[in-house]
């Protein structure tokens, strides 16, 4: 494993200061400001009684979990239009919020939630890269304060989340893997992997892709070893923060 000087000292399988700051939107169940260096992602968990139409129509047992992304407009340099203006959904946040909402649903025991739908809302006030992981690694936490809250007002026995869920970017700049990419990083990548997996380090997704480039095995599979070495770091953090609440 080497040890490459980047930006801010930051050695090649070093997390960016990754903090998180609860209770940022007071109006939700729980929400989140997770930072991954300079990328600030506002996670939002709200709770409502009752679940979609077609859970009802197919008989569905339990609950639902829903997630929607944005870059807010001043969030990059040049702005961001807002999807209302534009008149149509940007499809990189369709696909962004697809991710986020599978992410979250194999951290949580949906029939436990009992009838209820968690609509998880991730607004990205400034990028820099890794907006997709943070806002999952973030909305993990929110969402772990908004079922505890459950059970707090005695709605539920225990937390129906089952595990942790957090996500790191790692990529092949110059030839060599980066853990946790920034924006001058990522421009720059041969190869770029997202990956999102649990405390216990399963796998929920892992997308990786060669930028005019291709990789091999070796590649992969220090990229894999370096990812888990996130994962299980930022894990660590969201526990950390979850335990200063109680």
């Amino acid at each position: 494993m080497t040890n490459r000087k980047r930006s801010q000292e930051r050695a090649s399988d070093a997390l960016r200061d990754i903090s998180f700051q609860p209770g940022i939107a007071p109006q939700a169940s729980g929400s989140v400001l997770v930072s991954f260096g300079r990328t600030q992602v506002l996670c939002a968990a709200s709770i409502e009684e009752g679940v979609p139409r077609w859970m009802k129509e197919q008989g569905v047992a339990g609950g639902w979990l829903t997630a929607e992304y944005s870059m807010l407009p001043y969030s990059t340099s040049p702005r961001k239009m807002r999807d209302s203006t534009r008149g149509k959904v940007d499809g990189r946040s369709t696909e962004i919020q697809r991710l986020i909402g599978r992410s979250l649903r194999a951290g949580i025991d949906l029939e436990a939630l009992g009838a209820r739908t968690l609509w998880v809302d991730c607004d990205v006030l400034q990028a820099d890269g890794g907006t997709r992981t943070a806002a999952i690694t973030g909305a993990g936490v929110a969402i772990a304060i908004a079922c505890n809250s459950l059970v707090k007002a005695g709605k539920l026995a225990k937390s129906p989340v089952s595990r942790r869920v957090a996500a790191v970017s790692v990529g092949v700049v110059g030839g060599e893997v980066l853990l946790d990419l920034d924006y001058l990083e990522d421009k720059d990548a041969e190869v770029d992997l997202n990956l999102v997996m649990t405390g216990d380090l399963d796998f929920i997704e892992l997308q990786a892709s060669g930028e005019e480039s291709v990789f091999g095995a070796a590649h992969l599979s220090e990229m894999l070893e370096y990812g888990r070495l996130g994962i299980t770091r930022l894990v660590a953090k969201q526990e950390e923060i979850l335990a200063s609440l109680q």
